[in-house]
């Protein structure tokens, strides 16, 4: 069934019993639900889970999220135990003891040793720990693939098999929807062109000029598949909700109103649909989908277009009742429900390869509801805003972690002021009126083939860091607000190179 706003959610077939959640066995690498092979009919699956879920897969994801965030959370508890200790009289060496211990680096020379002058400086300190454990994630990320991210070829294939020869997404740039692709959705990274915005409203002259690249290079270069092949560019936008708390811990750039989130983010696909229409010709290459996803249980909500890319706002298939519809099936059988039920809630004609790609994110997106139900105990405890700092500017592929950054998408601050003054709100409830700063990471990722490609996005990083301090002047004055500047070549998967931090580690004249 498809429910309508202000309907109490039913399931589409009788509800499964609420199992318990199991152990499951560990893995050190993620490989994504959707490129392991269909598992026959005869495998025997664990019967506190959907037959579609990937027990191996959630298990690594949870070790990665634990190792990730808890390398963030336990910053705090370190410096309040620095805090207690720095009038000893060995307190540096005691200092540096404990942070390679807990954290497994040491800290700044410099702040430690003007402690005993005044108080140890620990706005300074938060900052420097929270950059040095971003870049190590960073770090791993691209030097180890972690996720198994650049294992994308069994799922390009299905994308191009189902019409579709790039896929783009939108989510919103809320914390709580950073994991929307190798999580939520369960696709490879290296499969999806993801732009985060504030309430997931993408700038739509900056995604016309991406879609005439991507074409461009179909008709010259033969990328992502020969210009030949009838296929489309596929935009998607991911707007957000809250199951448990609708009124308050929805999307703030939308007013935690999920009505209107979703006709802002329809309205955008409708825009950029036009807006390539009206330059190039009707009937372009652009397909358009609508998701919705809730907060709280990472269930996403499908608004299932039609032939022509009509989809209904009143209307959308819940990824909860398709799991509690296939709960009791078969591998095989259950993957075949998912497909008809998809097929049974298009409002008009349909177009087959669409309703496989949806059937497809469906099935991905079982794995998470397990996770969240088997390791969070069905909802997250963290509903609100819990990042661990803001990311700006252009890059970011390595976070792909619940509430562990706000991201803030632009070229220049004035064009993104609205994402960033929404960013400084939340990090002002949770960093500043606990007198700690908002750490903030500069990031433009450019490409070495092309000439000064470096120095222009270095530039751009002190162009928007110099806007960054004038913008919030009183903060930066206070040390309440931190910037460290990096950069990354995009042509490969080297990790960042940090360029400067407004944090002074280096007594003056040092080197």
């Amino acid at each position: 069934m498809v429910l309508r706003r202000g309907d109490r959610q039913r399931p589409l077939a009788p509800t499964a019993p609420r199992r318990r959640p199991s152990p499951v066995v560990a893995s050190t690498k993620v490989v994504p639900s959707s490129v392991v092979a269909p598992r026959p009919t005869s495998t025997v699956w664990p019967s506190d889970q959907h037959p579609l879920t990937d027990p191996r897969a959630n298990s690594a994801l949870l070790n990665y999220e634990e190792e990730t965030k808890g390398a963030f959370d336990r910053i705090v508890p370190v410096l309040q135990k620095l805090s207690a200790m720095q009038r000893d009289p060995d307190f540096v060496s005691r200092a540096q003891r404990l942070a390679k211990d807990e954290l497994g680096y040491e800290l700044p020379q410099l702040i430690l040793s003007n402690a005993w002058v005044s108080q140890l400086d620990m706005r300074s300190l938060f900052a420097w720990c929270v950059f040095e454990t971003y870049e190590r994630t960073s770090n791993r990320f691209f030097l180890e693939d972690p996720l198994g991210g650049r294992d994308g070829e069994a799922f390009q294939k299905r994308l191009f098999d189902c019409g579709f020869h790039l896929l783009d997404i939108t989510p919103c740039a809320d914390g709580r929807l950073a994991h929307t692709i190798a999580y939520t959705l369960r696709i490879p990274f290296s499969c999806v062109r993801r732009r985060p915005h504030a309430g997931a409203l993408f700038d739509i002259e900056d995604t016309v000029d991406r879609w005439v690249r991507t074409e461009h290079s179909r008709f010259r270069e033969a990328k992502p598949n020969s210009a030949h092949e009838p296929t489309r560019y596929l935009k998607c936008v991911v707007y957000h909700f809250s199951s448990l708390d609708p009124s308050h811990e929805g999307c703030a750039a939308h007013g935690s109103d999920d009505a209107a989130a979703a006709a802002a983010g329809m309205s955008r696909l409708d825009y950029f649909r036009q807006a390539v229409e009206n330059g190039f010709c009707c009937g372009a290459s652009v397909d358009l989908l609508l998701l919705g996803l809730d907060t709280d249980t990472d269930a996403i909500r499908v608004h299932v277009p039609d032939r022509n890319g009509h989809a209904s706002l009143e209307q959308w298939l819940d990824g909860r009742d398709v799991y509690e519809a296939t709960a009791s099936l078969s591998p095989d059988q259950a993957r075949q429900r998912i497909l008809e039920i998809v097929e049974e809630h298009c409002p008009g004609e349909a177009d087959e390869g669409m309703l496989r790609f949806i059937a497809l994110l469906l099935e991905n997106n079982l794995s998470q509801i397990d996770y969240v139900r088997q390791f969070h105990g069905g909802t997250y405890s963290d509903a609100g805003h819990a990042e661990r700092f803001i990311g700006v500017g252009i890059g970011f592929k390595e976070i792909h972690l619940r509430n562990l950054t706000y991201f803030a998408h632009m070229d220049t601050v004035e064009e993104g002021s609205a994402d960033l003054d929404v960013g400084v709100k939340i990090f002002t409830g949770l960093n500043v009126s606990r007198g700690l700063p908002i750490p903030v990471v500069v990031r433009f990722d450019y490409r070495s083939s092309v000439p000064g490609a470096r120095e222009r996005a270095i530039g751009n990083g002190e162009r928007v860091i110099q806007a960054l301090q004038n913008r919030y002047s009183d903060l930066c004055q206070q040390g309440l607000l931190h910037l460290l500047l990096s950069v990354r070549d995009r042509n490969g998967f080297d990790p960042s190179e940090t360029i400067s931090t407004t944090i002074t580690t280096v007594a003056p004249g040092g080197h």
